[in-house]
């Protein structure tokens, strides 16, 4: 999904928010149940943005105009390499119905999920904030 990577590749997360489905499921590589809802998958994202160094995309597998693609990446965290995949389903309104993430190896998901694990409570924050208190915290992150 061509919206989806430019707006992670520009670190644009309310682009990335936007794209996603009311009722999208996220299903995290570390953490066995799925996460369900929009806020809770953008706030998810927005730690894994914090997380994530030299996060780039390496290639795209899809056709352009289907309904799912795998979006293959490469980032470190701390000093372990990752290597993972974006897995996106479309609804028919072309929002990110699913967005599952894997992982390897475990030495890499390992490190992610205590980089995650430390980023919970803002996560959390996040998640339950009103857009005026997103609004607020933006201007103090900037």
């Amino acid at each position: 999904m061509r919206a989806f990577r430019a707006a992670v590749e520009a670190h644009d997360m309310d682009a990335v928010e936007a794209l996603l489905a009311d009722d999208v499921v996220f299903s995290s590589p570390v953490v066995f149940k799925p996460y369900r809802g929009k806020a809770i998958t953008a706030a998810i994202l927005r730690a894994v943005e914090r997380v994530f160094e030299d996060f780039r995309y390496e290639r795209v597998i899809g056709e352009a105009d289907g309904r799912d693609h795998a979006l293959v990446f490469a980032a470190r965290v701390g000093d372990r390499e990752i290597s993972g995949c974006d897995f996106l389903h479309l609804d028919a309104s072309g929002r990110i119905a699913e967005l599952t993430v894997m992982v390897r190896p475990l030495s890499g998901a390992q490190a992610l999920q205590a980089a995650m694990a430390a980023q919970f409570e803002r996560i959390a924050e996040e998640a339950q904030a009103t857009p005026l208190t997103q609004e607020a915290r933006a201007r103090r992150a900037g």
